[in-house]
């Protein structure tokens, strides 16, 4: 079942983090071990190997690890505090995960969950250091040795502007560590860092489509405690990381780190202090660190807003310039455990883990109408308006495919998503075909696109919605995550998780004189396989049922297995005499021939076959109810690679599903939907459906 947890205004504290070491040690026993032994930590799990630098491609040179108290002789953790002026990018391509450090600096509390106190190279030094990192909705504690790539005595990655400090050295290997290796770090977006540092909720913003409300959503964003982003778009590789002739850098991830307004000869100008994560290569258009706008405002402002007016990387600009030159806009809406208890505004926040699964949950956008409706289906009431709204209800809605960055040494790179939003019709547990063949969309992001997260603000009237998270091809499987941010309290269920069976009882069999012919036809055949006792067993009902069934040419038919036949009698075997009579044998028989039709019902092209994504109906249809995970198991089970249950396969599972939802009913006495049972009872239950 997918995991679903909120999170309401008002700190409650935050949850603590998972040791993520494969020995299960956290950090403090790996240290205390390693203080009472007198060794140096050497991390098993990301050794200190050209592995744990590059999958894809040989190291290009020979790099050495190297230890801090072999680089320098007085190492610091952190030199004066930890500042966005300290780092300082390397080798590697990911100013990207620089920029959302630089942005982590200004918010000292979220820096501290993300690097614990009590570490450094004095009296408890064993070589180790730990992390956290927000990933998929549970905080890891990530330890790591301190032994860092260097060529020729000095670092080569992400490193600080002092050389005796390492925090940022050491939190780049964290941060390598969680995803595989260094390489898997090359590329990315700002915001995914952001979110992996306080388990915030990314938006997304471009410029030359921006609201006018742009720069207060900014400010405001700012004054939250939100961390924000921007970058200038490449049309080709060749332009990446390109200085134009104005300072500024393309396809390189810069962090905003101010917004103000100053009065200007006489009109408010609007700024935005951004800086460059390189720690150098500014900006040299208005507003830079020595232009002459500066002499023309009020010595407080100037003193207040440029008393780091030195080559730091970082830089004022007016907002007009900014637009013209920055594309994109990119802010972390922080989520309530990540924000000081005195931040006036929270988010109500409701997350849900779930799969695409191919054959049954992968059903794809709405151009594939026939899997579409088979995707996740998820409900969200919204009830209260916002404060400064008459008749709306903000909520910001973020789809996360996890795992993909780790996954890419395995070839398995970002999928297309995106979601779509629905009105949900009242008291319905999962919506089908039909729904969305006739009802258009509410809402929907932007656009479909291989990105970590999607997502989307939007002000809705109050009502009760239906949010559908898709790959944008079907049969694409990932794993994802689904957040919903909102102003106000809003409940948020995860739909069709029911799992029930409605089965009655099958009507009395007829009485041989008020047989029809067909019975009749039936009665003759049994007699020929059923011995003196007039019963057949399993393996004289595998022959009977094959040769009717072989003669029906609009299924596709490979023949029932003898277990499939066991199932059949442990179903119908009313007497226990481990034999079907042909009065038992007779409702069977009415059964299998309702369940014919709903096979042949759902075979939609006449194939013969069933696609896996019809059995949720052609299951609903014979009275029972499966969630997801179940219907996921399924698929797994029976399906080809094509996706399709040929008729002996939906036979076997149609008849195992009956007798387990019997067998259930029959222990739970009280219909509490619970029963206990002891090994006994477990393992007659298990060796007889």
């Amino acid at each position: 079942m997918p995991l679903y947890s909120t999170l309401s205004g008002g700190k409650s504290g935050s949850p603590k983090a998972m040791d993520t070491q494969s020995d299960g040690k956290s950090f403090e026993q790996l240290r205390q071990e390693c203080l009472q032994a007198g060794v140096l930590f050497e991390d098993p799990d990301f050794p200190a190997q050209d592995s744990s630098l590059f999958y894809s491609q040989s190291v290009p040179v020979n790099f050495e690890w190297k230890r801090p108290k072999e680089l320098c002789n007085n190492p610091k953790f952190i030199v004066s505090g930890a500042s966005r002026t300290d780092i300082c990018q390397g080798q590697l391509g990911d100013c990207w995960l620089l920029a959302a450090i630089a942005s982590l600096t200004l918010k000292q509390d979220a820096l501290a969950r993300v690097m614990p106190p009590d570490q450094d190279f004095d009296r408890k030094y064993a070589g180790i250091f730990h992390f956290q990192f927000w990933m998929h909705n549970k905080w890891l504690d990530v330890v790591v040795d301190d032994r860092l790539p260097t060529v020729r005595n000095q670092l080569v990655m992400l490193h600080s502007t002092s050389k005796d400090e390492f925090w940022s050295a050491l939190l780049e290997k964290a941060y390598a560590k969680v995803h595989g290796s260094y390489e898997s770090l090359k590329g990315g977006s700002t915001m995914e860092a952001m979110e992996d540092f306080t388990g915030g909720v990314g938006e997304m913003y471009e410029t030359n489509n921006s609201k006018d409300d742009l720069f207060p959503i900014m400010k405001k964003a700012l004054d939250r405690g939100s961390m924000l982003g921007c970058s200038i778009d490449i049309s080709s590789s060749a332009e990446s990381e390109a200085k134009t002739t104005t300072g500024l850098v393309k396809g390189h991830a810069y962090s905003i780190t101010g917004v103000e307004e100053v009065n200007f000869q006489g009109r408010k100008v609007r700024l935005v202090r951004v800086r460059n994560p390189w720690g150098q290569v500014e900006w040299n258009g208005p507003w830079s660190d020595n232009s002459s706008e500066w002499n023309y405002v009020d010595r407080s402002d100037k003193t207040r807003l440029q008393q780091n007016a030195i080559d730091d990387g970082e830089f004022w600009m007016e907002f007009e310039d900014f637009k013209k030159n920055y594309d994109k806009v990119e802010i972390c809406n922080m989520s309530p455990d990540s924000l000081m208890e005195n931040t006036k505004h929270q988010w109500e926040v409701s997350v849900f883990e779930g799969n695409w699964i191919r054959g049954s949950t992968a059903g794809g956008c709405r151009n594939y109408i026939d899997t579409f409706w088979t995707n996740p289906q998820y409900k969200l009431r919204l009830e209260d308006t916002d404060d400064d709204e008459d008749d709306l209800c903000s909520v910001v809605i973020a789809l996360m495919q996890k795992n993909r960055r780790r996954l890419r040494k395995e070839g398995l790179d970002l999928r297309t998503i995106g979601f779509t939003i629905y009105d949900a019709p009242r008291e319905v547990d999962q919506v089908g075909k039909d729904f969305f063949r006739y009802n258009p969309s509410k809402a929907r992001s932007k656009t479909y696109i291989n990105l970590r997260e999607v997502s989307e603000r939007f002000k809705l009237p109050p009502g009760d919605y239906m949010v559908i998270p898709t790959t944008f091809q079907p049969h694409e499987e990932a794993d994802f995550l689904i957040r919903v941010f909102s102003e106000k309290k809003a409940t948020a269920l995860e739909m069709g998780s029911n799992v029930d069976a409605d089965l009655p009882e099958p009507p009395a069999p007829s009485p041989p004189e008020e047989e029809t012919d067909e019975e009749k036809g039936l009665r003759r055949l049994f007699k020929q396989l059923a011995g003196q006792d007039q019963a057949i067993c399993a393996t004289e009902l595998q022959q009977l049922l094959n040769g009717v069934l072989s003669r029906r040419k609009e299924i596709k038919f490979d023949g029932l297995s003898l277990g499939t036949c066991h199932s059949i009698i442990n179903l119908m075997d009313v007497d226990n005499t481990g034999k079907l009579e042909f009065q038992e044998f007779k409702v069977f028989w009415e059964k299998m021939k309702k369940w014919i039709m709903l096979f042949l019902s759902f075979d939609t092209n006449r194939s013969g076959k069933m696609s896996s994504y019809e059995l949720r109906n052609a299951l609903d249809a014979a009275g029972m109810h499966l969630n997801n995970k179940l219907l996921q198991l399924i698929a797994l089970r029976f399906a080809n690679t094509e996706h399709d249950i040929d008729f002996d396969d939906y036979l076997t599972c149609i008849v195992r599903l009956e007798n387990m939802f019997r067998a259930f009913q029959t222990l739970d006495k009280a219909k509490m939907g619970k029963v206990n049972m002891n090994l006994m009872q477990f393992l007659m239950l298990s060796m007889n459906v």
